[in-house]
């Protein structure tokens, strides 16, 4: 009995070690094509996350260290968001929702992000449609807010006339 359940663990063990390795330490993909991202987000109707973080960030790697990572991991999440990373402070070019070439920086001010990490939940034409998350405070709650922001955007993707929110997390439009 000890020595299956020894098995199990181990397994479980090599699963857990092969998936992470498979998306690395810091592995949120870069947003380096919000057209074509945005493009897929419009074909399966899900809303897109905007991770502005930075390479010194400290908050951004637990953020994305406890919950971003995790979740791509899990696969819950691939019918319900696509979730992009844009670094602002090292130079990287991305190509905008309009095809142009621009620093990261120039799309995190068109967004208001100063400050990193900011979440920040858009439709795949780039307009904001639920309140964004600055910084990480309260880890213990943080996921469950997350959660009901990733489902008021998916709602109001899926159902734009939708007054529902969820947990406090409120549609761009009502705030």
């Amino acid at each position: 009995m000890l020595l299956r359940l020894y098995k199990a663990v181990l397994t479980g063990c090599a699963f857990l070690c092969l998936t992470a390795s498979a998306y690395g330490a810091d592995d949120v993909p870069l947003g380096e094509d919000l057209r074509r991202d945005g493009q897929q987000a419009i074909e399966r109707q899900l809303p897109m996350l905007l991770e502005f973080s930075a390479a010194t960030c400290l908050y951004c790697r637990q953020l994305e260290r406890e919950f971003l990572i995790p979740m791509l991991i899990s696969g819950e999440y691939t019918d319900k968001i696509i979730i992009r990373r844009l670094l602002v402070d090292s130079g990287t070019q991305v190509t905008d929702f309009d095809g142009a070439r621009k620093p990261a920086s120039d799309v995190a001010s068109r967004y208001r992000a100063w400050i990193t990490p900011t979440l920040v939940f858009i439709d795949g034409q780039g307009r904001e449609i639920t309140e964004r998350m600055v910084g990480i405070n309260t880890p213990e709650l943080f996921g469950g807010y997350l959660d009901a922001c990733i489902d008021t955007a998916l709602l109001q993707i899926r159902d734009p006339d939708s007054t529902t929110t969820f947990a406090g997390c409120s549609a761009a439009s009502a705030q």
